[in-house]
């Protein structure tokens, strides 16, 4: 399994390489092969992260994906999972639009919030903090601010950063296959030093 993984990623990574020259002729392209790469990664996620047996009503439940904010990956994400089971679990993407009251994220097992969510991180990391749902983003900082996993680039290859503490609150058990293959990140501290 962790050899398919490191396949997978040096493929995907090949991929986006073997694209930036084309696609930075033609703007979007990178974009797009950047997202199918990520969306590729965010199926591959599932198959590495344990939730807790309460977290799906059923044992067939889907594993409901969500993109919270401007998505940047149009249809991409639902054609990758489009069919595809982990076990009895099928795929439900679903996208959310920002406010104050996100309590349809708690549907979520995955969420990915998008980098026009910059403004709301750390309030999105506390409505979901505690709960079995793996965060994904992309905005620096994510990972130190709470969030689980960070997508990165580097060499135009996409990476990843995790931080395993915020995984552990949500009671969520990451392979350490894949956490072989990350940047781990620790959490940086809400409060501890304030004076008072």
């Amino acid at each position: 399994m962790l050899r398919r993984l490191g396949i997978l990623i040096i493929t995907l990574s090949m991929t986006l390489n073997s694209t930036s020259t084309a696609a930075a002729q033609a703007g979007d392209a990178s974009d797009s092969s950047e997202y199918l790469i990520k969306a590729g990664f965010i199926y591959n996620f599932a198959k590495f992260v344990e939730w807790p047996t309460a977290a799906f009503p059923q044992s067939d439940s889907p594993i409901v994906i969500g993109v919270l904010g401007t998505d940047p990956f149009g249809n991409t994400l639902d054609r990758i999972v489009e069919d595809k089971k982990i076990g009895t679990r099928g795929f439900i993407v679903k996208r959310y639009k920002w406010s104050k009251d996100l309590k349809d994220l708690r549907d979520c097992k995955i969420l990915f919030v998008s980098a026009s969510e910059k403004a709301h991180i750390d309030e999105i990391v506390q409505v979901v903090k505690g709960l079995p749902i793996l965060t994904v983003g992309e905005t620096p900082g994510f990972a130190e601010r709470g969030g689980m996993i960070r997508f990165t680039l580097e060499d135009n290859r996409v990476r990843f950063e995790v931080n395993v503490d915020a995984a552990h609150e949500a009671d969520l058990n990451i392979s350490s296959r894949l956490l072989t293959l990350a940047k781990i990140i620790p959490q940086a501290t809400a409060t501890g030093r304030k004076p008072g």
